[in-house]
């Protein structure tokens, strides 16, 4: 038994949907930082999932570009929440007043 493409294009929309329902609706910087990874995870999976059923390799060699862009960004957006958690001691992104002008 395959899984057609349709139920992996609707797995990659509702996982796209609970990540940017995360960054809307959440008011803690690491978890929008999650809601982003997994909104890039399901744009990962819909792109795995036509390349398989069109028999092209190319979409599943862009995922690893992506994957490595999503490394660096939690990389340097985890260094940036621990630097101002330092100086605020919070996390919440309603305190976040240092890029205001």
């Amino acid at each position: 038994m395959e899984i057609s493409l349709d139920w992996y294009l609707a797995l990659s929309a509702v996982l796209f949907a609970i990540g940017v329902l995360g960054v809307l609706f959440r008011r803690n910087a690491i978890v929008i930082l999650m809601s982003v990874e997994l909104m890039l995870n399901a744009v990962n999976l819909s792109l795995v999932a036509v390349s398989q059923s069109i028999g092209d390799l190319s979409g599943q060699i862009l995922v690893f570009f992506v994957m490595s862009v999503a490394a660096a960004e939690a990389a340097v957006g985890l260094a940036i929440v621990i630097a101002i958690f330092r100086k605020k001691v919070s996390v919440d992104v309603n305190d976040f007043t240092l890029f205001r002008y």
